[in-house]
């Protein structure tokens, strides 16, 4: 069949990882082709050893998941080929490697395991009925999964750099704190004296409020009579009784 297996173009979590692959499900690929009791596999190969795989003739034959270090290729995810149909809710990806399980297993029942390298790796669905192979789809292109980081070949310089802007930081805050701390002192000691001696604010707002009443010129008092003058006849200013000045 033309189909060519691929994993999926759109962004999706954990789409490639160490031990895993999304691979896109193959829908409408087997109609024509598959009858109600056939299966459908998908191959799994390295991609060096991809030409060399042969398509078991039936189901007793299918190379198990525990031989791919050796065999360099196994065969898993059975699955009916109506669930691969146009008319079948399915979901829209395999997982191909989701298995934790299968490293414990003795059985030869096929098995979805991890992947136990990069790789790369090259893919294939096969149609299989009652007698051995129906039909196939063509090798994928290689697909090589992440690659852990050694924790050695981490450079330690981002770690040493975030601590020193942390201490900095800190350092800031602290004199921060100490500044915020001697300014609210100040304030409580004003505060604090203006409660301990009212007195002292009353008095100089008093003074400074206090505005005296206008009083008039003092006027020039008369002289009591018989005073004594020199020159006679200028002592007086107002009418004075008969007699001798």
């Amino acid at each position: 069949l033309p189909y060519v297996p691929h994993v999926p173009p759109v962004a999706l979590l954990g789409k490639v990882t160490a031990t895993t692959f999304a691979l896109e499900r193959p829908r409408c690929v087997f109609d024509g082709h598959a009858d109600a009791s056939d299966a459908v596999w998908l191959a799994v190969a390295f991609a060096n050893a991809s030409a060399a795989f042969r398509n078991p003739p039936s189901r007793a034959d299918v190379p198990p998941y525990k031989q791919l270090p050796t065999a360099h290729s196994y065969m898993t995810l059975e699955t009916a080929a109506a669930a691969y149909s146009c008319s079948a809710p399915s979901p829209p990806v395999l997982r191909v490697g989701g298995d934790t399980a299968c490293r414990d297993q003795g059985r030869q029942d096929p098995c979805n395991g991890p992947l136990p390298s990069p790789g790369p790796y090259r893919v294939k669905f096969l149609l299989m009925g009652c007698r051995g192979p129906k039909a196939e789809t063509r090798w994928s292109e290689p697909i090589l999964l992440r690659t852990a980081v050694s924790p050695s070949t981490i450079d330690p310089a981002p770690a040493r750099r975030g601590s020193a802007v942390v201490v900095t930081t800190s350092i800031l805050a602290s004199l921060g704190a100490v500044l915020a701390t001697a300014m609210l002192g100040a304030l409580g000691a004003k505060v604090w004296a203006f409660l301990c001696h009212p007195g002292l604010g009353t008095d100089a707002f008093i003074r400074r409020s206090y505005r005296t009443h206008h009083i008039p010129p003092a006027l020039p008092q008369p002289l009591p009579p018989g005073c004594g003058c020199s020159p006679p006849g200028l002592c007086c200013s107002a009418p004075q009784p008969p007699g001798p000045c």
